[in-house]
């Protein structure tokens, strides 16, 4: 592909023209992306990456039946929503399909990005309010993650469900008490940036019934994990049964494999309060036949090439991969994840859990050197995220581990940790980080110096889409 510019200029035109707080994958050393291609993405050089993090071209990139779809719209029509368009109402329809019953009326928007840059979304995103100069306000409530490996109520607890529902209860009972009422309740269905959280069995079924006794409605975002990621269904809420229902979902990102697509759904009392209230929702590009076009091929796709049962073949093969790893590897504590939403949680001890912040960030750079996209995120940035596009296979799989069991491997001799078995969370590793080792790691793996490492996201995790926390608004 010919290029406008060299990568140096092209660096070079990005600090002059676009603004700085707009960061790049891999700060230190960024990537010139020209082409990508299913599970792959090449830079000027014709180097093939891995994409291992790219949720967003969930059924591969410049899958060729989502261009087709788009490029046959486009000659045809492109216009707003407040002309009748068939795309519009099928659409809505096929999404509608794939969701409970009562979840049934549809809000089309252009972006997935649920907490956005309106000051009233930051307002509620501990993710954004956290990291800015801004505080929590008063009508926001943060609860406890649902973490059972680094929160509040772990693996031993009897009913950790219960625990962080009952958590939330609590912050309800707060609220009365100072003469607030519930409006809502937000939350990811399995936390991304987060920190790649999986909620115990029965954690919202318990939350909902709280929230809805308070008076508020319950929303589920699934702009990161929904369209049959998780595998054994379609949406991730689904995975707390049948009798949990949602009074709202947002999604978006992977419903337009790039094109930018997203959706509210919600159930037909809360579309009519909204529309009682007098105030008209419109937007320009939301429900736009191409998009509408696009998305209804990302749908077909997914059903044509069975993605949804390849996520949990995939998923599972690459989870028993990891778990191998984690026996050989002591830096590896945890590894979690439903279909092809899996974290790697890196420590430095495993009976405190000490998060490897900084072995993370270097692993990160060194996979990228074995041509492997990957990403370090959570609230400590030592969560490995693997969230690949959906048509990744168990070669994908392997190849990923192999070349993390490299990179591991020279780490921890490096730093004088040494890969043994590890048969129990409660033997503390007795080994420690060689000092000189260490700041060699640091120096060679991370970032620019004079970035504030308290505000900077890591190499990989440029899109900031998640929560921190769970949270309920007043």
């Amino acid at each position: 592909m010919c290029e406008l510019y060299s990568k140096r200029d092209t660096l070079e035109l990005r600090k002059k023209h676009i603004g700085p707080s707009c960061k790049v994958f891999f700060a230190s050393d960024p990537i010139k992306i020209v082409r990508a291609r299913r599970q792959y993405m090449f830079d000027e050089n014709g180097e093939q990456y891995l994409d291992c993090i790219n949720n967003v071209a969930h059924v591969g990139h410049c899958h060729p039946e989502v261009v087709k779809a788009a490029l046959k719209q486009m000659e045809l029509l492109n216009t707003n929503s407040r002309f009748l368009h068939d795309n519009i109402v099928e659409y809505a329809k096929r999404l509608s399909a794939t969701l409970p019953e009562k979840l049934s009326v549809c809000y089309f928007t252009n972006s997935g990005a649920y907490h956005g840059h309106l000051s009233s979304l930051i307002e509620i995103s501990p993710y954004k309010f956290q990291k800015g100069k801004d505080v929590k306000k008063e009508f926001v409530h943060v609860a406890p993650t649902p973490d059972t490996y680094r929160g509040k109520y772990r693996e031993d607890h009897a009913d950790p469900a219960s625990a962080y529902a009952d958590e939330v209860k609590k912050i309800i009972e707060d609220a009365h008490n100072s003469g607030r009422k519930i409006a809502a309740f937000i939350a990811e269905s399995m936390q991304s940036c987060g920190g790649q959280i999986i909620p115990p069995a029965g954690y919202f079924q318990k939350v909902a019934k709280y929230v809805h006794g308070a008076g508020g409605v319950f929303i589920a975002d699934e702009v990161q994990v929904g369209l049959g990621r998780v595998g054994k269904h379609f949406w991730s809420f689904q995975m707390d049964g049948e009798d949990f229902v949602p009074d709202i979902v947002t999604m978006g990102k992977p419903m337009g494999n790039g094109h930018p697509v997203a959706c509210v759904v919600t159930t037909k009392e809360i579309a009519e309060a909204f529309s009682s209230s007098g105030m008209e929702y419109f937007n320009t590009y939301g429900g736009n036949p191409v998009s509408c076009a696009v998305g209804l091929a990302v749908l077909d796709i997914i059903e044509n090439e069975d993605l949804q049962r390849n996520a949990m073949r995939v998923g599972n093969y690459l989870t028993e991969l990891l778990k191998k790893q984690k026996a050989k590897h002591t830096l590896i504590g945890d590894i979690r994840g439903v279909g092809l939403f899996i974290g790697i949680d890196l420590v430095k001890d495993h009976l405190k859990r000490t998060p490897a912040t900084a072995e993370a960030q270097h692993i990160i750079y060194k996979m990228k050197e074995k041509r492997v996209l990957l990403s370090a995120d959570g609230p400590h940035r030592n969560v490995l995220k693997i969230k690949p596009p959906m048509c990744f296979t168990e070669e994908d799989a392997k190849f990923m581990v192999d070349q993390l069991d490299g990179v591991l491997t020279v780490l921890e001799e490096a730093t004088g940790t040494k890969s043994e078995s590890v048969t129990s969370e409660n033997i503390p590793c007795k080994t420690k980080m060689l000092k000189e080792a260490h700041v060699e790691l640091l120096r060679d793996s991370t970032t620019d110096s004079r970035e504030n490492p308290s505000r900077k996201r890591n190499g990989m995790c440029a899109d900031t889409h998640s929560l921190l926390s769970k949270r309920l608004k007043t």
